[in-house]
């Protein structure tokens, strides 16, 4: 939906006296994002089947050195969060990081 353009009066601005503004709503579908996850090369089965038990985890490739993409889908950058320290601390896991984020849009 496109807005017409209020103009702000800089003295109405500075005052504290700005005509009533809708809020800003964040738009649904929540938050995407991929995670490089690097675990020992002996113990990618089991480090799989740990990352897939997390709610909106995915794992997209997989590479026999113990190299992991997952992809994961959040409600909100919280949870996102979380399902990032979880991964990471996860046992056999050397590390997890971030290589993307989006917010979502629903019905894609």
């Amino acid at each position: 939906m496109i807005r017409p353009h209020t103009n702000i009066d800089r003295r109405a601005l500075i005052t504290g006296q700005l005509p009533q503004v809708e809020r800003v709503v964040a738009p649904p579908g929540g938050e995407i994002a991929s995670i490089l996850v690097q675990v020992r090369p002996e113990r990618l089965a089991s480090a799989e089947h740990a990352i897939t038990a997390l709610a909106g985890c995915e794992i997209y490739q997989r590479d026999i050195r113990g190299k992991l993409v997952v992809v994961v889908d959040a409600p909100d950058a919280g949870s996102l969060g979380t399902t990032l320290n979880a991964i990471s601390t996860l046992p056999d896991v050397y590390s997890a990081s971030l290589v993307f984020h989006a917010l979502g849009v629903a019905g894609a």
